[in-house]
């Protein structure tokens, strides 16, 4: 279900104004990856969605929205997996690394919330992918934030940077602080090169 519904977002984004997707060429040829983007609203993740297409992206939702069923079951089979937010235990960690172990994709924003301003990255995506031991490929999103935002028809860009590879014969908190502090300088590198 995945890919038609995708499919359908991205005519109804490109309908609202232009939708591009800079740097694809950066993907990693295989599936597998972790896709870790900036976080500003809830648009930038139905971007984020399509963005890659035929390539599916898997995304954590909090489990609340999964208390109904049937959003539950809309949101599995778009390829969202519950997490616990204010418990997050092992299946946090988990569930991304046996989707990331079939070799599908798993998209994860850093940031841990919406934010406006400049947050501090959390560690999660680089943990992530170095118990996977796959590579993140870092992306930026410009454009509408909220639903009105829609309205204004802005252009929507995304911009795919090239993928980080992480040592896995390194080990500890150290390098973690490392790559999620490069993901972070990464992360402005992109933003700037969108905006100029």
């Amino acid at each position: 279900m995945y890919t038609p519904v995708a499919k359908f977002v991205r005519f109804l984004l490109k309908l609202r104004g232009k939708l591009v997707v800079k740097n694809i060429e950066n993907l990693p040829d295989e599936s597998g990856y972790v896709i870790a983007c900036t976080h500003r609203g809830w648009v930038d993740i139905l971007a984020l969605g399509v963005s890659i297409l035929p390539a599916e992206i898997h995304f954590m939702a909090k489990k609340e929205l999964f208390q109904n069923k049937a959003i539950g079951w809309f949101l599995r089979k778009i390829n969202a997996f519950p997490i616990d937010r204010d418990n997050p235990g092992t299946s946090t960690v988990k569930i991304p690394i046996q989707l990331l172990k079939q070799d599908k994709n798993v998209g994860i924003f850093p940031s841990g919330t919406r934010t406006s301003e400049e947050a501090p990255l959390k560690r999660g995506a680089v943990t992530i992918a170095k118990l996977a031991r796959v590579p993140i490929v870092p992306a930026a999103y410009s454009g509408p934030t909220g639903f009105k935002d829609l309205f204004k028809r802005q252009p929507i860009t995304i911009i795919i940077g090239e993928p980080i590879y992480l040592d896995s014969a390194k080990k500890g908190k150290d390098e973690l602080d490392l790559v999620t502090t490069e993901l972070s300088d990464v992360f402005k590198a992109l933003e700037q090169r969108i905006s100029s």
